[in-house]
């Protein structure tokens, strides 16, 4: 869970820098050069450790760019608040894969809880995460920075930790159900 939580923060750490900079400042030119020094920051550090770039650090990085470009360009400051939709589309269509749930589950869960159940769990994830990019557009494109920096920061994330909740106290249900001993 917490590499899970670091790997979270280092993908959305340009997007938090972006967010803190321009809300203390109201300058978009500082906190997109703030997000974009961050992004490349964090690329040529992974290749100085000899670190593989995964699939997510490169879309990452070539989102802040592009999206941080777009921003300067236009002056608005929504393309960088669309950046986290199109990493929650791209972690939604990743989830869409039937059984990628599996193997983060520990052997208590997979021995006693059946694949339909853990399929059927990885599906709806996938469906929160492209409802949470529709929804961070919609916010982005309507509501002021203020707003969207409420909910990326409480509301995506509270809907994820509801969510993982939810999904735990199921799980545990149902492993306590697969543990009963039955009798005749």
């Amino acid at each position: 869970m917490r590499s899970a939580l670091l790997q979270l923060g280092e993908d959305f750490l340009s997007t938090i820098v972006f967010l803190v900079l321009f809300v203390a400042s109201g300058h978009l030119v500082l906190a997109v050069a703030g997000a974009l020094a961050v992004g490349v920051g964090q690329f040529v550090l992974l290749r100085r450790r000899g670190k593989p770039i995964d699939l997510m650090q490169g879309l990452s990085l070539a989102l802040v760019i592009a999206f941080g470009a777009a921003a300067l360009i236009t002056e608005d400051s929504r393309f960088m608040m669309a950046k986290p939709s199109v990493i929650h589309f791209a972690v939604g269509a990743v989830m869409l894969r039937p059984g990628w749930m599996a193997r983060y589950m520990p052997p208590l869960v997979r021995q006693n809880v059946s694949a339909d159940v853990l399929l059927v769990s990885g599906y709806a994830w996938a469906a929160l995460m492209f409802a949470l990019g529709l929804a961070n557009l919609y916010v982005a494109a309507t509501f002021s920075v203020a707003a969207w920096a409420w909910f990326i920061s409480v509301g995506a994330v509270g809907a994820k930790v509801v969510a993982f909740l939810v999904q735990f106290a199921i799980l545990r249900i149902l492993v306590r159900r697969g543990l009963r001993p039955t009798t005749p």
